[in-house]
Formats: structure tokens, C-alpha cells, sequence
């Protein structure tokens, strides 16, 4: 039986946030695998079933080091900012043929300030960006359909805000259908919830709905770029 997310795990971040040193970390690091790290071990655990059974080339590892769990420690060699450990917590749900995200996933988000969850695919390289923007271009009425899907907008409210291109990018005209959206450089499409909602038996069910409603967008994008569904 699947057990809920503590509240414990927002207590946690909130502490970290406040005391981003290795010292307390070390101090604390008992609260963080009890109230952070196994639980949301247990929700991906928990999504595994759905995944596969929906689109199963997009993994639940339940590993707690390389899976599908980010890690908490930062990345500061090229930051200014050098905070050894991340406020938030996520987990991504890559494609077995994705080994880092630039490839298509789902993703949960949770912090004490903002609590998200979808997927799509962020900032990909140029070659897999331009694979998507001739997609939309040479299948408007694919595109059409998943963007205006009403499951979909209910869901999600549509397509996230990403950043765009100021002017349609090569090979594309200003007057082509749906060019706002082919000069974006991200694609994706979340909901969010509150902290109640993730503690609750039932996150694990609102996330898969809102996975559900993304499903035709995830095909499009993995299809796109040449990978398997299932």
C-alpha cells in the first residue's frame, strides 16, 4: 500500500533553505533520507505501474542514485551561486533512450514555493529542435489536435511559457500556422497542486492525470525524434 509524501519533506526544504551549508546537511541528513529521499523513492515506485502500462519506454527508476530521482547536491562548478544543495526536490521520468534532459520526459516537481508536474522537453539541442519545429510545421492538423485537445487544456492550461524565437527561425514563414509556437525552444505542459495535495494518498493518481492529458504531446515529441513508445 502506497504511503503518502510527509509534510516533514517541506519542513525539511524549508530548512535547507535556510541553512544551505554542508554542516547542517550532515546534521540533518537522517531527516532527509527518512522524510525526503525513501518517500518519494515510494512514489516513483508507486508510478512504475502507470508508466509502463501507458507509455512504457519512459522509466520509474527507483534507484536512489542514478534513477529517475534527481540528486539533491548541486552542480557549482560553473555557478556563481555555490549552495551546495538544492531547495526542491524532482524526479524525471526520462526515456530509456534519454541520458539527460534534453530527451523527452514526465517530470514532478516539489518545493515549499512552487509544486509542479507534466512533461514535455526542455531547451533540446539544435538538431532535435529542429526536428520538432518542421513536425509542427509539416503536420499542423497532429499539432492542432494535441494542443487543443479539451482534456488537455483543462489539465494543463496548454503549452507552458517558454522562450522564443523573435522571428520565425530558417526555412519557416511568418505566416505559417502555428509559428508562434514553432519559434518556442521548449515544449511542455504542467499542473500544479498544493502541499496537501502531494501528502495525500491520492498524489500519485493526480499525477497520472495529469500525465494522461500530456500523453498525445509525449508521442509527438517521441515520435519527433525517432524513439520508441512503447
Amino acid at each position: 500500500m502506497y504511503r503518502p509524501i510527509p509534510h516533514e519533506l517541506f519542513d525539511f526544504l524549508s530548512g535547507l533553505k535556510s541553512n544551505n551549508d554542508r554542516q547542517w546537511f550532515l546534521e540533518h541528513k537522517r531527516d532527509f533520507i527518512e522524510h525526503v529521499q525513501l518517500p518519494m523513492i515510494r512514489f516513483i515506485e508507486e508510478m512504475a505501474g502507470w508508466l509502463q502500462e501507458n507509455s512504457p519506454a519512459y522509466v520509474a527508476d527507483p534507484r536512489p542514485n542514478g534513477g529517475s530521482l534527481f540528486r539533491i547536491h548541486r552542480d557549482v562548478r560553473f555557478s556563481k551561486d555555490k549552495s551546495p544543495y538544492k531547495t526542491n526536490v524532482g524526479c524525471h521520468f526520462r526515456h530509456r533512450a534519454g541520458r539527460d534532459a534534453h530527451a523527452p520526459g514526465f517530470y514532478v516537481h516539489l518545493s515549499p514555493e512552487e509544486i509542479f508536474f507534466g512533461g514535455g522537453i526542455w531547451m533540446p539541442p539544435p538538431p532535435a529542435l529542429g526536428l520538432i519545429r518542421d513536425a509542427i510545421a509539416n503536420d499542423p492538423d497532429r499539432w492542432g489536435a494535441i494542443i487543443g485537445d479539451p482534456a488537455f487544456i483543462a489539465r494543463t492550461g496548454g503549452l507552458g511559457p517558454a522562450e522564443a524565437l523573435r522571428r520565425p527561425p530558417a526555412g519557416h514563414a511568418s505566416d505559417e500556422r502555428f509559428i508562434e509556437h514553432i519559434k518556442l525552444k521548449s515544449f511542455y505542459s504542467f499542473s500544479s497542486a498544493s502541499r496537501d495535495d502531494v501528502c495525500s494518498p491520492a498524489f500519485p493518481a493526480m499525477v497520472q492525470e495529469t500525465f494522461r492529458s500530456i500523453l498525445p504531446l509525449m508521442k509527438f515529441l517521441t515520435d519527433v525524434l525517432g524513439q520508441e513508445w512503447d
